[in-house]
């Protein structure tokens, strides 16, 4: 077993590369060039239990390394020294399609270790990573392996942050996003979301908010409103109270502040205390 074979056809899947065996190679579209070929570059193990790269169309692997981010070293299966390793803004995965890094969210454990995080780019693309000391950026763009399971814990954004907040007794936001949840942080609140937006909360992620007070940001779309419902729902016997509000001005917190509003100006739109019955109380 080749290590370094392993580890390049995992990068390769976890960049979208189109892949396939034939004639004893991964075959691999050529990501050093335009063509749309599906198998212009071949990979195969080599004798010495690394890798063989070459491009038809390139004629050589040189290319190939550098839009793939590696180097020669990198064929190889010793572990990469870290000064190898690229910064954690050096590559994302959306950056062949000239996309740049504008947000990194990392997302903890209760004790504070990194469980997983999401980067953002200038062309709102949201890519999920998990530590990986095998790959070149310490990092591995995907939270499941290969038959589609979850490999890392489902955590709430800034879990120990709002931990110690709920054993203050103060009201934990939670917001839709990354982006919002540091719009209320900058406004000397607690918040907290979930990862990849609207739709993405679940029992999981209410499980950490047991007996805390609760205050809800729904976006002003119709996702909005149905993400901020399921929230209350998994909230429901956990939560001591909850309450669902909406941005004064704009679609969410980040345009409610930017308009110059307060946290106390936000519009109540729903507040069982706690949990009278399913009627909304709309203002």
């Amino acid at each position: 077993m080749s290590i370094a074979f392993n580890r390049l056809a995992d990068a390769l899947r976890d960049r979208g590369v189109p892949t396939r065996y034939q004639g004893g190679a991964l075959r691999a579209q050529g990501i050093c060039h335009d063509g749309d070929a599906p198998d212009t570059v071949a990979i195969r193990r080599g004798n010495n239990g690394g890798v063989v790269i070459f491009c038809h169309k390139c004629q050589g692997n040189a290319d190939f390394l550098a839009a793939l981010g590696w180097t020669e070293a990198d064929l190889y299966d010793e572990p990469l020294p870290e000064r190898e390793r690229p910064a954690d803004d050096a590559w994302i995965p959306c950056q062949q399609r000239g996309h740049e890094r504008v947000a990194q969210y990392t997302y903890r454990d209760a004790k504070g270790r990194v469980v997983h995080g999401v980067t953002r780019c200038d062309h709102k693309c949201f890519a999920q990573w998990r530590p990986d000391a095998s790959t070149r950026s310490g990092r591995r763009w995907s939270l499941n392996d290969q038959q589609g399971n979850r490999l890392v814990p489902t955590v709430p954004y800034r879990l120990p942050e709002v931990l110690k907040a709920i054993a203050e007794d103060r009201v934990i936001w939670i917001a839709e996003g990354e982006k919002d949840v540091h719009a209320l942080v900058h406004h000397g609140l607690q918040a907290t979301c979930n990862a990849a937006g609207a739709g993405k909360w679940t029992e999981e992620h209410a499980q950490f908010l047991r007996g805390a007070d609760i205050t809800i940001v729904a976006d002003r779309d119709i996702p909005g409103r149905r993400h901020a419902e399921h929230v209350v729902e998994t909230l429901r016997g956990l939560a001591h109270s909850v309450y669902v509000v909406q941005s004064k001005t704009g679609k969410d917190a980040a345009d409610h502040f930017a308009a110059g509003h307060t946290d106390s100006e936000f519009l109540k739109v729903w507040a069982p205390v706690p949990y009278p019955g399913d009627e909304a109380a709309t203002a």
